[in-house]
C-alpha cells in the first residue's frame, strides 16, 4: 500500500478524485480516505498544516494500514536563487531547522531519540528516484536535496539564507520532516516531494497565494505518474 500525506485540501483533491470507491476511516479528527488507484491499494491523508498534525497523522497511517512506503507530497519555499516557482525538490533527506538545544551546546536541529542524536533523517533513495524520472518527464524542472521542516512560515530573505546556510537544505516547509522523523522511527520507507510555490525572494502572502495551486498541480501529476507506474 502506498501512503500519500498532504498538509492542505489543493494538494490531495486530484488524487482523491481518482480513487474508486473509498473509504473513509476518522481518527484523531483526521480523515483517511483508503482505496485504489490504477489498480494500487492506496491511502490519502490531508493532516493539517505543521509538524505535529503530521506526526500525529503519520503514526495514525502507519498503525491502521501499514503502508510499504509513505510520501508526503505538497508545496514549499525556495531556499536558494537557482530554484524557482514551479521547480520541484525531491528529498534526499530531511532536518527540523526550529529544534534548537545550542543552548546545550547541541547542534542545531539534532533530534534526541531514546537510542540516538542525529540531525538527517535519510530518503528511501529508490523511491526518490523513481519520482524524479517521473517528473522530469512531465518537464519541470526537478532538485534532489534536503528539505528543512519547522513551525513557522518562512517568510524574509534572511530566514531563508540562515536556514539554507545552517542546513544545506534546498527547500523549506512545514511537514515533511515530521513525517520522515515517525517513519524513520517506525522503520518505515518515505520520501518527500515539494513543489515550489515561492522563491528566495521574500514573498508576500499573495504570492504563496497565487503560485500555491500551480504548485500543488505539478506534485499531483507527478504522484499520479508514481501511483499508476508501481509494482
Amino acid at each position: 500500500m502506498i501512503g500519500i500525506i498532504c498538509a492542505l485540501k489543493i494538494e490531495l483533491d486530484g488524487l482523491k478524485a481518482l480513487m474508486e470507491n473509498p473509504e473513509v476511516t476518522k481518527k484523531a479528527g483526521l480523515e483517511f480516505f483508503s482505496g485504489k488507484i490504477a489498480d494500487k491499494d492506496v491511502v490519502l491523508l490531508e493532516s493539517g498544516v505543521g509538524k505535529v498534525n503530521a506526526a500525529v497523522g503519520t503514526q495514525i497511517m502507519i498503525d491502521l494500514y501499514k503502508p510499504d512506503v509513505v510520501i508526503n507530497s505538497g508545496i514549499a519555499g525556495s531556499l536558494t536563487k537557482r530554484i524557482t516557482v514551479g521547480d520541484i525538490v525531491i528529498s534526499t533527506d530531511c532536518v527540523e531547522h526550529d529544534i534548537n538545544c545550542t543552548a546545550l551546546e547541541e547542534p542545531r536541529g539534532q533530534i534526541w531519540f531514546t537510542d540516538e542524536k542525529r540531525i538527517e533523517i535519510p530518503a528511501d533513495k529508490a523511491i526518490c528516484d523513481r519520482l524524479a524520472v517521473y517528473c522530469q518527464n512531465l518537464g519541470a524542472h526537478v532538485h534532489r536535496g534536503r528539505v528543512a521542516s519547522g513551525d513557522y512560515f518562512v517568510v524574509y530573505r534572511s530566514q531563508r539564507e540562515f536556514i539554507a546556510y545552517e542546513f544545506d537544505a534546498l527547500c523549506c516547509e512545514m511537514e515533511g520532516g515530521a513525517v520522515g522523523h515517525v517513519c524513520y522511527m517506525n522503520k518505515v520507507p518515505f520520501a518527500i516531494i515539494r513543489s515550489i510555490s515561492d522563491d528566495f525572494k521574500f514573498n508576500k502572502p499573495e504570492n504563496y497565494e497565487e503560485f500555491k495551486q500551480l504548485a500543488a498541480d505539478r506534485s499531483i501529476k507527478a504522484l499520479k505518474k508514481f501511483i499508476s507506474a508501481e509494482e
